[in-house]
């Protein structure tokens, strides 16, 4: 949600309205921010949330079990994608928005397009949406040459405009749409990246219709205060690590976090821990004088105060790592999160990645040490840090999304 918050507040800033559409589970960092809130329901996070979730998007293996699980969750979100489309439906006939800044998720607002060209807004995170020569779609990650790279932006977009004329049908949408109709909204649906260019560079051979218009950030750390014993443990280390999860879950936190603890009191690291959504736990008995534990923190508080950080992979906490400095190691879940681990590891900011169902003692302590001691991560990390201090796109981004 973060990316849609950020750019909810420089369109507040600038006086226009803004009406967050986000799943129940975010309606308090909405309010905080002091924008208007729709729900769109609780039943998508939940649906994550579940065991099936768990398993199928952040657990072990790939075996019968993992391919079970995505099926009981390809049953579960039939219903659940109705409903939400059922809810951006009622949201958006009922306020006649003057513009829709949506994601992947939201099909609707594509539907709409058709008859208020020009007034949508797709707003992506994550590359590789659009194609690029060298890469295939996000959803494949790899590089198979141009042809099949090529290919792989023919399927994702066959299956969206596929799903598009479904939820025509589900919405009992009497005008007639034709796949001509809505594959010319679809493709002429204005994009924006918000993605740093110092990170993702705009190929010249897009459309002017996409951009790539920077990570924008919010602050978060108005209405909050550290422990002192935290401000007294960071007083106390120098090189801490700082490692989360963010919003991912596992079904082994437990076991992940023994395994990073073993690793931290052998190789006498300090390091600070966010349990987030309880993809990482507090264990009863730790070393108090090495790690500290905590459930909750503003990145933009903590990320400058550490030396290295390993997390999830997701787009913002890539972002605002990098933008503090931070060498970087990923441990993916899911597909996006792959991604930005090809990324980290290419530009030298940190080592390839374990995925989370693969890490154990001799997969992780290697590199651990090598994210910490390998000056090159952090010489390099340092210098795009800098320019991406300098990228200063909001101005460039409200006109996209205004005009």
């Amino acid at each position: 949600m973060e990316p849609f918050l950020a750019i909810g507040e420089i369109l507040k800033e600038k006086g226009q309205q803004v009406i967050c559409a986000f799943p129940e589970q975010f309606r308090n960092i909405v309010e905080e921010s002091n924008m208007e809130f729709s729900s769109l329901g609780s039943e998508f996070v939940d649906m994550l949330d579940s065991e099936d979730g768990k398993a199928a998007l952040g657990g072990e293996g790939s075996g019968f079990k993992k391919i079970w699980a995505y099926i009981k969750l390809a049953s579960k979100s039939a219903e659940i994608n109705k409903s939400l489309l059922s809810r951006q439906y009622e949201l958006i006939e009922n306020e006649i928005p003057d513009r829709i800044v949506h994601n992947g998720k939201a099909m609707y607002p594509i539907i709409w397009a058709v008859k208020n060209s020009g007034k949508t807004i797709f707003i992506s995170p994550l590359p590789y949406m659009h194609f690029v020569k060298e890469h295939t779609h996000v959803a494949f990650n790899n590089n198979y040459g141009l042809f099949l790279n090529k290919l792989t932006y023919s399927l994702a977009n066959f299956g969206t405009i596929t799903t598009l004329m479904i939820s025509i049908k589900w919405l009992n949408i009497k005008e007639k749409m034709t796949r001509k109709q809505i594959k010319n909204a679809y493709y002429s649906n204005k994009a924006i990246y918000t993605i740093s260019p110092s990170v993702f560079k705009r190929p010249d051979y897009w459309d002017d219709n996409i951009q790539v218009l920077g990570y924008h950030d919010r602050t978060k750390i108005n209405n909050w205060q550290p422990e002192k014993e935290l401000v007294d443990f960071i007083e106390k280390h120098d090189k801490i690590l700082f490692i989360t999860f963010g919003s991912m879950s596992n079904p082994k936190p437990e076991e992940k976090t023994k395994i990073i603890l073993e690793i931290l009191n052998r190789n006498k690291i300090p390091a600070i821990i966010n349990t987030a959504s309880g993809g990482l736990v507090k264990p009863d008995i730790f070393n108090s004088e090495l790690v500290y534990f905590v459930s909750q923190i503003p990145y933009d508080w903590i990320l400058p105060k550490v030396h290295a950080v390993i997390h999830h992979g997701g787009s913002g906490t890539f972002h605002l790592a990098l933008k503090s400095g931070c060498p970087t190691m990923i441990i993916p879940h899911i597909i996006d999160q792959f991604v930005w681990d090809k990324i980290v590891y290419k530009m030298g900011i940190g080592p390839k990645g374990i995925r989370i169902d693969k890490i154990n003692d001799k997969t992780l302590e290697s590199k651990v040490l090598d994210l910490l001691n390998n000056t090159s991560f952090k010489e390099n990390a340092e210098m795009l840090a800098g320019q991406m201090k300098n990228e200063d796109l909001k101005d460039e981004l409200y006109s996209a999304i205004v005009k």
